[in-house]
This record gives C-alpha cells, structure tokens and sequence, in this order.
C-alpha cells in the first residue's frame, strides 16, 4: 500500500469517526429535547399552567411537576421566614398544610419544603412564586379567585399568629407580619395589565 492510500484510508477514517461523532451528538441534543419537552409538558399539567413565561418561571425557581403542589404554601415559608427564623410552631402549621396537598414525608415535595423551611429561599423567589400564584388564580372564575385569595391570606395569617405575644399576652401578629401579610394580599390583587409585570 502506497503512502498516499494510507494517508487516504487515514483521513477517511477520522471523517467517518467524525461524522459518526456528530450524528451521535445530535441523537443526543434530540433525545434532550425530547425530555425536556415532556418535562414541561408534565409541569404544565401539574400546574395548570400553559403560558410559556410563567413556565418558564416556575423551571427557573426550580420547581418540577413533583413539587409545583407546594407553589400555595411558600407564601407561608415566606411569613414564617420573616423575623428570620422558622419556629417550631410555624413549621408544624406548614408541614401539616403540606400533607393535605399531598406532600407526604419522604416524597421530592416534602424534602423541597424541609429545604426551604431550614434555609430561606430569596426574596426574589417569594416574589416570582407569588407572580406565579397571582397568574394561576387570574385564570379562575372570579367567584373562586375570591375564595382562594381569601384561603391563602386566612392561612398565611395562621403561620403569622402560630408563635409571637409574650406568654399568651399581647397581639400574636407582629408589625413586620403584618406588614408582609398586607403586601401579599396587596400583590394577590396586582393587575400586570395596569401596572406592568
């Protein structure tokens, strides 16, 4: 064999290991796809959800269609975080509020809220959740929007009256409290339409 067929054979066979790498690679960027989309696609039936920008947020925040049942109890997290620290008593109210949507111990759901109750999430993600929220009950019919609103403001009241006063003496609901339950019943109501997004 001459050095010019070897040389031949030589580059043929880096072409073909190179187009074999390429065809693999792109079997890959595919299969990714695929399982993102039927991620999203879980997400977005998990959440009710189909505008693309709020799921987008809510894979952002990090929530996954085995964990979005928690988006109605971080506005909880959020007043019990905001002296902060969790007590004993808010995280018993929150933990048992998670049972009844489903966030039974050992599940993915129940270690994201452990994970939020023992470190606080940001501020940013209170604020994007409670966009999300705020989106999710828009989509409603008015007269359900109005009960769910009240539900979630009659629950974060609870977490803010579980622990506080001094020996049974005294308002329950701190002024920092009060002030947060206000802004989230206040940004529950927030229009996009009027005052931008």
């Amino acid at each position: 064999m001459s050095s010019n067929d070897a040389f031949a054979n030589l580059r043929k066979s880096k072409e073909e290991d190179y187009f074999r790498k390429m065809e693999a690679e792109s079997v890959e960027k595919m299969r990714r796809e695929a399982e993102l989309e039927a991620e999203r696609g879980h997400l977005a039936e998990a959440a009710g959800v189909a505008d693309a920008e709020i799921l987008q947020d809510l894979k952002e925040l990090g929530y996954t269609y085995q964990t979005v049942m928690l988006l109605h109890l971080v506005p909880l997290v959020q007043v019990a975080w905001i002296d902060g620290h969790v007590t004993n008593q808010e995280r018993k109210r929150i933990v048992e509020a998670s049972g009844l949507r489903g966030a039974n111990e050992g599940s993915l759901a129940y270690r994201q809220l452990m994970n939020w109750l023992d470190h606080r999430p940001s501020g940013e993600f209170f604020q994007r959740t409670l966009r999300v929220i705020r989106h999710r009950l828009k989509a409603l019919p008015l007269e359900e929007q109005k009960v769910r609103k009240r539900q979630l403001i009659f629950d974060c009241t609870t977490i803010a009256a579980a622990s506080g006063g001094f020996w049974g003496l005294g308002s329950k609901i701190c002024g920092a409290e009060q002030r947060l339950l206000k802004q989230i019943a206040v940004d529950l109501e927030h229009n996009p339409e009027t005052h931008g997004d």
